[in-house]
């Protein structure tokens, strides 16, 4: 998946550039690596420094490169430009039915108007294969002075090293024994004055629209390619300027959260004319079922698989909201919903894996999973209306919650005990049919769609699913929760077999602590994680051990005791003996999950939530540590998964997974600075709580709805203060702080004036919550 892609299909291997016969990367070695907002430098001192500045224009199928070039004296450099085409589309892939080296066409390569030409034009010779017209264009503002077409041109890796289609593979590659692509190259002279900075644009654009369209992208892009730079930057300034925190006691948390709100806007992806298709695991490659004119979502893991996945992306809608990316999260959900309902012909499940092409991995009614993503769909929607108050987008989407809920009790309880089968986030041999993802993920769907229903007057549904949300939550602690493990079950056996009966398995998989995670909307009570509080305090507490959680955070697969006949390390953690070996892998999703479980518990010490959220905050900004500056990466340095930077590049894990931001934005938004808007319903509380040991949080234009609130909150001496200020808010607000652990309440004040208060008891602790009057609330507590 390397290369320059403008999905659904990829244009060049790469773009390769030479100065006076020495190539950048090789011949002369970069010293410094920016990642900007929307764009990324390299620097290459030398007698002639170079500065490459790289980056996407926004509604523009193209990349720009900026070459900056400074001598000391007047000189006259040559400049040269390889490029190496890849025309072919995201899927399918190399070992698929069929593969990729049957579906790609050989490239041709041609020169005019002073630019390289690629296309791969045709009908692959595979059934209910479409003909194409795929076209990529190279060039720059400046005319060329030689140009030359051949088979390699790769820069300084001509020859290419080309990877097997079978057996080990070297530790990087060039190339596949499915490229068909070709090569050329651009000479041009650049005259450079004295201590004179000159900039030479190039644009690589395409499009698998036609030759027409890929020039019409390639004329867009070259234009002005200064003015697109500022544009870009402009852009992601406007979403560095929302959701901006301040964290005195925590600056490398603060500075996650910017860096998160690129991550999220940096994995956007868009494609056109989605052909659906259900390639059943690869195995398959029918006719269409419908086609979806415009998908647009959160790229889950960059640079291999960039698709619109939805367990991925029902995560991310959580950070997605708290940085104020409303847009994508509807258009992401919009695509699930598009793409399901076609693929599965309105069954209400939804797709799991999809393609920019719309071939459909994994997903149809006639494969087993993923249940945990389709009870999650209606929480997502929620989350948007309850954030937005957009009651359009709600109205949109409410058939299909209440089908993807339907759905799931009609086909996935065969058994009839409440309990859904199907795969779920962990897909690890042992389980049963099960999972406690998809229980805990369903309760809190069912709570969500009650909420919708209602706000809808649709009494049959949301008595409907209050009922069975009542069911799940009364039953939950006694089927799943077993004591001797200080923990819930990961799963229960197969219902198909009765001699089972329903028992506990319990694998210490990282979806143990869902149950914390998922907080649950239910009508007159405080919201509340599923898990009860003595259980929670229990399951969180052994968490922490380092049988669980290592440097940077929470494992996949936690260690048990050492006398463990599958030979797991570490303390002992439990009496359970695991049917499964330790995995200790820590995935950025992971430790997700245990930092938003801790904050919904009120436990934010150093020791608790911060353990987690600096695991998460360091892989992504510690130069120690990242593969990407500023980018959040798929998994960590672990015991069990070596860095990144140590291993092949054909067994690497992803350097941008979007979800890792969710353990940052949540945190810090909806727990420490207490934001939690009820738009839908016209009402929003803020209600604080200080990390253990710090002394003020704020945050700044948190987006909700058409406004926006600030919030400070502080503790000065014996005085909780928490300060809000709303913009453009219709609706009732309520301001509040959490309590220290033991402190009373001498009094309260409201904008300098005695107030009347609540003392809430919820998940967190003890909560003050006053109701506050007009834009501006003063709340001071005094402890005692």
């Amino acid at each position: 998946m390397g290369g320059i892609w403008t999905p659904p299909i990829k244009l060049l291997d790469g773009i390769w550039f030479g100065v006076d016969g020495a190539w950048l990367g090789k011949d002369v070695a970069a010293a410094k690596y920016t990642s900007g907002h929307g764009y990324q430098r390299i620097s290459y001192p030398s007698t002639v420094s170079v500065e490459r500045t790289d980056f996407v224009p926004d509604g523009i199928r193209a990349t720009l490169v900026g070459l900056t070039l400074k001598s000391s004296k007047a000189k006259t450099v040559k400049l040269d430009v390889d490029a190496h085409s890849e025309l072919m589309p995201a899927y399918p892939w190399g070992w698929t039915t069929p593969n990729a080296g049957q579906m790609n066409l050989p490239d041709s390569g041609s020169y005019a108007d002073g630019t390289l030409r690629f296309r791969d034009q045709g009908t692959p010779p595979v059934p209910n294969a479409a003909a194409h017209d795929y076209n990529a264009i190279v060039g720059s503002s400046r005319r060329p002075t030689a140009h030359a077409l051949g088979a390699n041109h790769r820069g300084p890796q001509d020859p290419a090293v080309v990877c097997p289609a079978e057996g080990t593979p070297p530790a990087h590659c060039d190339d596949s024994v499915f490229g068909k692509g070709t090569g050329g190259r651009l000479t041009y002279t650049v005259d450079l004055k004295p201590g004179r900075t000159t900039t030479v644009w190039f644009a690589v654009a395409g499009s698998d629209d036609g030759k027409a369209a890929a020039q019409r992208e390639y004329k867009r892009a070259i234009s002005n390619p200064e003015k697109l730079l500022q544009a870009k930057k402009k852009s992601r300034a406007a979403i560095d300027a929302m959701t901006t925190v301040d964290l005195p006691g925590d600056r490398l948390l603060q500075q996650s959260v910017e860096w998160s709100k690129q991550n999220l806007a940096d994995s956007v992806q868009e494609a056109r004319n989605l052909q659906i298709r259900d390639v059943n695991e690869g195995k398959a490659y029918p006719a269409p079922v419908g086609t979806v004119d415009t998908a647009r979502w959160f790229g889950a893991g960059f640079p291999d698989y960039p698709w619109l996945f939805a367990t991925d992306g029902e995560y991310t809608a959580y950070a997605a909201v708290a940085a104020g990316q409303f847009d994508t999260v509807k258009e992401h959900l919009r695509a699930l919903r598009d793409v399901s309902d076609l693929l599965n012909n309105r069954s209400g499940k939804v797709a799991h894996e999809v393609m920019p092409t719309g071939d459909v991995y994994f997903g149809s009614n006639t494969s087993a999973g993923n249940t945990d993503e389709t009870v999650k769909f209606p929480s997502a929607v929620a989350l948007l209306w309850r954030w937005t108050g957009d009651n359009r987008f709600r109205d949109e989407m409410y058939d299909f919650s209440v089908r993807n809920l339907k759905y799931v009790y009609r086909d996935l309880d065969r058994d009839s005990d409440g309990w859904l089968e199907g795969l779920a986030n962990v897909e690890r041999s042992g389980m049963g049919s099960e999972k406690l993802d998809s229980t805990v993920y369903l309760a809190r769907g069912l709570r969500d769609l009650a909420d919708l229903a209602a706000s809808r007057h649709d009494g049959p549904v949301q008595r409907w699913a209050t009922a069975k949300a009542i069911d799940v939550e009364k039953r939950f602690e006694s089927q799943w929760w077993v004591e001797k493990a200080f923990g819930y079950a990961d799963s229960i056996d197969d219902p198909a077999n009765p001699a089972n009966d329903n028992t506990p398995i319990f694998q210490r998989h990282w979806t143990g602590v869902t149950p914390m995670e998922a907080e649950l909307v239910r009508p007159g009570q405080p919201t509340t994680p599923l898990a009860s509080p003595e259980h929670a305090k229990i399951a969180l507490d052994q968490r922490e051990k380092p049988c669980y959680t290592g440097e940077f955070g929470l494992f996949h697969t936690g260690t048990g005791p050492t006398a463990d006949p599958a030979g797991n390390p570490g303390p002992s953690c439990d009496t359970v003996v695991s049917a499964v070996k330790s995995e200790r892998a820590i995935f950025s999703l992971n430790t997700s999950i245990m930092a938003v479980a801790e904050g919904n518990f009120g436990r934010l010490g150093k020791n608790q939530q911060q353990v987690y959220t600096t695991g998460n905050a360091r892989i992504q900004l510690d130069p120690k540590v990242w593969e990407t500056p500023g980018a959040m990466p798929e998994i960590a340095p672990s015991p069990d998964a070596p860095a990144n930077i140590d291993r092949p590049f054909t067994d690497r894990s992803m350097a941008l997974q979007a979800w890792g931001a969710y353990g940052v934005l949540w945190p810090v938004v909806h727990q420490q600075l207490g934001v939690d808007p009820d738009l839908g319903h016209r009402k929003v509380a803020v209600v604080p709580q200080l990390p253990a040991g710090q002394q003020k949080v704020a945050g700044s234009n948190i987006r909700l709805g058409r406004g926006s609130v600030d919030v400070s909150a502080s503790l000065v001496g014996k005085e909780l203060r928490t300060d809000v200020r709303s913009k453009g808010l219709r609706a009732t607000m309520t301001v509040g702080a959490v309590l220290p652990a033991g402190a009373k309440v001498g009094s309260v004040a409201l904008d300098g004036r005695a107030a009347q208060y609540q003392l809430v008891t919820t998940a967190r602790g003890t909560e003050v919550r006053v109701a506050a009057r007009g834009p501006h609330a003063m709340l001071r507590v005094t402890l005692r």
